[in-house]
Formats: structure tokens, sequence, C-alpha cells
């Protein structure tokens, strides 16, 4: 399934962006025999479906072509430059958002209908709601204008990577929170927490070794598309703080059609939120053996 979905990705990708109006040399420099002749020189003027097949073969041997913005520069050395800011920089809200996410859901459930509980309730909800790049614009304006404590952008220190890191990981924190409540909630009202408090267990107890427990098995399942979600939502956020990563050079791509990068950056997303998934149903298995016997013990 994992290959399916990435040739179908592939080709859907490919074909739009042959529909897309325009073309990649919209330069009013050029001559009409220029533009011809860097359509021949790219292979723009063969059919689509004979396009489409040079590049499959070629992207399966890594070669995504070369960049028509950037003359002769190869679109897979581009993407291996950046990638790894964009995963350092998804993996820092996600090291941040999921342990925090989790700390707090658990609070909310072991204080259910309290007023600690509504508040951050309104909270987790209000930063669900609020995109990313508009957090990312009052972090900036609060810690890096009105209170300089933070760089405004750049990615030259631990200290330029707080903001964008606070930007992608509180909507995560806000998310993982409101989900580990309701499935904190629905294991605390299960029999097994029932007996492990008969049993004489307090509620630390209760809680470490059964309720987050049996809470963290659902949060595993949201881990693969999470993670993929985060390396691919960065691309406002590291526009926004002009952070050199590969979401930043895809938003200018599409701007200026560049065919190559749109499509190779395109090809590395779906590769990865594919094995994000993978690893994210192995984790779940791993950590409920009914999963790995088929729910026969």
């Amino acid at each position: 399934m994992m290959v399916v979905t990435v040739f179908v990705v592939t080709a859907l990708t490919f074909i739009m962006m042959r529909w897309m109006p325009g073309s990649p040399f919209n330069n009013p420099k050029l001559s009409a025999s220029q533009i011809a002749a860097l359509s021949r020189q790219y292979g723009l003027d063969k059919p689509v479906l004979v396009q489409f097949w040079q590049y499959l073969v070629n992207a399966l041997h890594f070669d995504f072509g070369t960049s028509y913005i950037n003359t002769g520069q190869s679109v897979s050395l581009m993407i291996g430059q950046r990638l790894p800011v964009s995963m350092q920089l998804g993996f820092q809200a996600l090291i941040v958002g999921v342990p925090l996410g989790m700390y707090v859901g658990t609070w909310q459930a072991m204080r259910k209908n309290t007023a600690t509980d509504y508040s951050l309730s309104v909270v987790t909800l209000i930063f669900t709601a609020l995109p990313d790049f508009l957090l990312a614009m009052l972090l900036m304006v609060f810690f890096a204008i009105d209170f300089p404590i933070f760089p405004i952008t750049g990615w030259d220190s631990w200290m330029s990577s707080v903001l964008p890191t606070l930007a992608l990981g509180m909507g995560v924190i806000a998310f993982v929170a409101r989900f580990t409540r309701s499935q904190t909630l629905e294991t605390l009202d299960s029999d097994q927490i029932q007996l492990a408090y008969a049993k004489g267990l307090n509620e630390g107890q209760v809680i470490l070794k059964h309720a987050v427990r049996n809470s963290l098995i659902p949060v595993l399942t949201l881990l693969g598309p999470l993670t993929a979600g985060l390396l691919t939502g960065s691309a406002l956020i590291e526009t926004i703080y002009s952070i050199p990563g590969i979401g930043n050079q895809f938003v200018a791509s599409i701007s200026s059609k560049d065919y190559p990068v749109i499509m190779g950056t395109t090809i590395v997303y779906t590769v990865m939120l594919q094995v994000m998934i993978l690893i994210g149903d192995i984790a779940t298995a791993i950590a409920d053996p009914r999963i790995r016997f088929g729910g026969n013990r």
C-alpha cells in the first residue's frame, strides 16, 4: 500500500502541475524561440505520458532532475541539504509537544469537571484552532520585537530555533492534551482501574501504572501522521522565520513553477508520511500485545 500510495500521489502531482496555467519560463525577457529551446532541453515538448514515464524511471534511481530556476542544481542535492533542518524543527516540536500534551491531558482527566479542567480545555481548544502561521507571527512580535529575547529569523543557534519550535509545538500540545484527556477518562472508568483501587493502590500508582500506560497506546497511533504533519506543515513556519528548510524551498518552488523541485519535495514528503505511519503501527503493536496477536490474547 505504501508503494501504491507513493505512485498515485506522484502521478496526480505530475498531472496537476501540467494543468497549471503558465510555464516555468514565463520570463518576459525570453523570446518565443528561447522558451521553445528551454522546453526541448527539459523535455517539456514531449507528450505528458512520455514525460511521466521518464521522470518515474529517474525517480526510482533517486534522480529528481535539475531545478528550472536554480540552473544546473540537482533537486536531490537541494533536498538533501535542506531536509535535515526541517526534520530537526519537526522533531523538536514533537519532543516538546507530545510529553507536555500527555501531561496536560492526564492532569485534566484527574481533575475532571473542575475549574482547572475547564480552563485548560478552553486553552487547548484555542491553540487547536489557532493556525500555526498566526501563532508564529504572534510569537515573533511578542518575543522578538516587543521583548527581544529570541532572534527574529534565521537558524544559526538553538536560540533561533525556540520560536519556530513553539509555533509548531503548541498545536501539538493542545491536540495531544485533548486526545489524552478523553482517552484517560475512558480508561479511568474501566474495570481494571477499579480493580487497581480495590487492591489498595493510591491514585499516583493507578495513574502511572495503569491509566497513562493504557492511554499511551491510542496516542502512539497518532505519532505517524502527527510527525509527518509537523515535517510537512512547517513550510509556512520556515518561510516566516526564514529557515533554510525544505518547506521554505517548497513554497518558493510553487510560486516559480519549478516542476522538478515540486515533484521531488512531494515525493519525499509522501515517503516520510508513509514511513512514519508504519513506524507508528509497529510501535503500537509493541506497546499492545493484543494487536500483535490479533486480539486473541
